[in-house]
């Protein structure tokens, strides 16, 4: 079934305050053509520079996600975002006349509120969407965080907290369809914070337009009436503050039993936008915040980025498992035989890793030579296939692969530890330590049957093909 592209069907706006930089701010969603994305614009500044809303542009998630580029910065975009996602809008320009979108009543509902408000509009352009196909792993061992995402044949989220605080205690939710579940059930999910945090944010320059109007406060500790009129005073709040008697202050009744794990999900959804196409999977997370979910998303993006290449060289027949075969190493490498020296690409993570090995056959024609009656692969065409998965790791970081070359300007460290001889598969794990400016330096081992047989640092220059033709 073919999944159009979605945007909206006119410009719409929405005022207020930020909730941590405190700046009156007014948000305008434009419609967008197929392919635009999501993209942040600052119109008060020179050029209305424009931010997209990828991970790669992530600069902080302190107390929230924060977009940033060339020094322009935009805070706390996740509800934005993930009202974005919910109605599953795909192309959209979001205007800012500030630093910091409106919080509204801390939830994602007076955005989702105003995009339904003028419609959504279907285009002419299929939906890329990245499929999980695999179980993907996040894991923080001092935090206690875990996040699984596993194969599913739609978006959904399993989201439990444990503060292992009784004022919130342990809270889990289910998610089982964004279309039916996200603009009743978890849109309306309102942010919180604890009442030990609120003094050492506002020290922190944070929560500078936060009140009781767009934030749940749960009491979690012991606190006299006359610290409470002091932070009302210091947070400007000209109501009288109590201690309500179902834990929260002023008694603010919660719109879910469970509305901070929602609200948990939420953040979740806006801050997975960011991987930049839809996701088909099941996500279940455990005690994650915006640090965790930023991290999960650079995987899924790497996985997204490594589908995009492998459906863009692989042949229709290629094999489960494998990234490249020998037909789309050929459309990426200019060696051919005798001097193409890998046979698969098995797995890639762009700009950071790769994994290829190379079935090493007694008709090898160097084994004629070297050395009769006691055939050795020679070292320098072990470096030299080590180079060449490398090189398909790094011409992977060009826009335009096919108009590049590789030259290898500098060898280090190169050790030989086992032979290699007819019969064996060599496997080679090239790892990117540096890439500036199209020069590069990468770490590669090869092994074979587990054990290591050759290690070495490679230096290298990306051209182009028509300098040197």
């Amino acid at each position: 079934m073919l999944i159009r592209q979605q945007t909206i069907k006119a410009p719409v706006s929405l005022s207020g305050v930020g909730l941590h930089t405190g700046n009156t701010t007014t948000i305008t969603f434009r419609p967008a053509e197929p392919g635009f994305g999501i993209r942040f614009r600052r119109v008060d500044l020179d050029n209305s520079p424009e931010i997209p809303a990828i991970i790669d542009n992530v600069v902080d998630i302190s107390r929230g996600t924060s977009l940033g580029k060339n020094g322009v910065v935009i805070h706390t975009v996740e509800h934005v975002l993930a009202a974005l996602y919910g109605l599953e809008i795909d192309n959209v320009l979001v205007e800012l006349d500030g630093n910091e979108p409106p919080v509204g009543d801390g939830s994602a509902l007076p955005f989702v509120e105003k995009l339904l408000e003028v419609g959504l509009e279907e285009q002419d352009a299929p939906r890329d969407i990245l499929v999980i196909d695999r179980t993907i792993t996040y894991h923080d061992e001092e935090k206690r965080v875990d996040i699984v995402v596993t194969p599913s044949d739609e978006f959904r989220i399993t989201f439990m907290v444990d503060y292992q605080n009784p004022a919130l205690g342990t809270q889990y939710t289910s998610m089982y369809s964004l279309t039916d579940e996200f603009v009743k059930e978890f849109a309306p999910a309102r942010t919180f914070c604890f009442l030990h945090e609120v003094e050492e944010l506002w020290e922190q320059g944070l929560a500078r337009g936060g009140n009781l109007d767009n934030a749940i406060v749960i009491i979690d500790r012991e606190i006299t009436q006359d610290e409470l009129d002091r932070l009302a005073k210091m947070f400007g709040v000209s109501e009288s503050v109590i201690l309500g008697a179902n834990g929260i202050l002023n008694g603010k009744q919660l719109r879910f039993p469970n509305e901070p794990v929602r609200h948990k999900t939420l953040d979740l959804i806006g801050d997975l936008a960011l991987v930049g196409v839809p996701i088909r999977g099941h996500v279940l997370a455990a005690r994650s915040g915006h640090a965790a979910n930023v991290e999960l998303a650079k995987i899924l993006r790497k996985e997204y980025e490594k589908k995009q290449l492998a459906s863009k060289y692989a042949a229709p027949s290629a094999k489960k498992n494998i990234v490249f075969d020998i037909q789309a190493i050929q459309r990426i490498l200019p060696h051919r035989f005798p001097f193409l020296l890998v046979d698969r690409i098995v797995d890639l993570v762009p700009q950071e890793r790769v994994v290829g090995y190379k079935n090493v056959s007694y008709n090898e024609p160097f084994f004629t030579g070297h050395f009769p009656g006691h055939p050795i692969m020679p070292g320098v065409l072990i470096v030299e296939a080590m180079a060449q998965t490398g090189g398909i790791l790094l011409l992977n970081t060009e826009a335009n692969p096919d108009e590049k070359l590789v030259y290898f300007t500098g060898i280090d460290n190169v050790r030989f530890r086992k032979p290699v001889v007819p019969g064996d598969q060599v496997w080679f794990e090239v790892e990117m330590v540096k890439f500036r400016r199209n020069i590069c330096k990468m770490a590669g081992k090869a092994f074979v049957d587990g054990e290591l047989v050759c290690e070495a640092e490679l230096m290298a220059a990306v051209v182009d093909r028509e300098s040197v033709s």
